[in-house]
This record gives structure tokens, C-alpha cells and sequence, in this order.
């Protein structure tokens, strides 16, 4: 694939986990100066990365919950979570993830991502 195809399917595959919203104001927030990175990110993480083959989503989805708890990243946490919910992941996974990352990652680590977890659940039990 050319870069501009790697781009294109990696915006395809980033408005399928985070919506079109997300997405949208991701990019059109992008100035001058931050306008490649919003590129990058979607040319090389979901281009590259969440196109191939390899991994399902659902996976993959997992997989980001567990590591950015563990890089304790609460706001790219609370993306994914909804991006996982998305790709099919159940709550008990998620809080399965939650509790092996807490173990390996560090109890506070856990503690806050059990805390975005329950905060996102309710936005969406509650329809916000």
C-alpha cells in the first residue's frame, strides 16, 4: 500500500472503532502543527497496525486497554474502552484485562482504570 492508502485505511478502521465523531474532531482540531501527527497516527497505528491480519479487534482492543493502563494513560484508557465495546468486548473482559494489568502493572494503575471503566459504563448505560 502507498502511504495515501495506508491513510485512507487507517481513518476507515479508526471511524470504526471511535467513531466518526472522535475522529472528526481528532482531525479537525489538527493545525499546522499537529495536523501530521493526526496523520501519523492514523497512517502507521491504525493503518499499519490494526489493518493487518494478524490479531482480531476485539484482541487488539484488549491488548490497548491492558498497556495504556499500564503506561497510565487514563484518557487514551477511556477511548479505548468505548473502542472495545465497539469491537465486541464484553464488560467482564474488560474488567478480566483490568485486573491481570493491576497485578502486573501496579494496584493504583488498576484503580484508575477500574474508575474510567465504571465511568464509561454509566455514559453509556445512561445514554449519554
Amino acid at each position: 500500500m502507498s502511504d495515501k492508502q495506508t491513510l485512507e485505511a487507517g481513518l476507515k478502521v479508526r471511524r470504526e472503532v471511535l467513531g466518526d465523531d472522535y475522529v472528526n474532531r481528532a482531525m479537525q482540531q489538527g493545525d499546522e502543527f499537529s495536523r501530521p501527527f493526526q496523520e501519523l497516527v492514523s497512517e502507521f497505528c491504525w493503518g499499519s497496525i490494526w489493518t493487518r491480519a494478524g490479531l482480531p479487534r476485539k484482541t487488539r482492543s484488549l491488548l490497548n486497554i491492558a498497556m495504556l493502563t499500564a503506561l497510565n494513560r487514563p484518557h487514551e484508557v477511556r477511548i479505548h474502552l468505548k473502542g472495545a465495546l465497539t469491537n465486541g468486548c464484553t464488560r467482564e473482559e474488560i474488567r478480566e484485562v483490568l485486573m491481570q494489568a493491576a497485578v502486573y502493572c501496579g494496584i493504583p494503575a488498576g484503580v484508575d482504570s477500574f474508575r474510567i471503566a465504571r465511568e464509561v459504563f454509566k455514559e453509556i448505560d445512561d445514554g449519554a
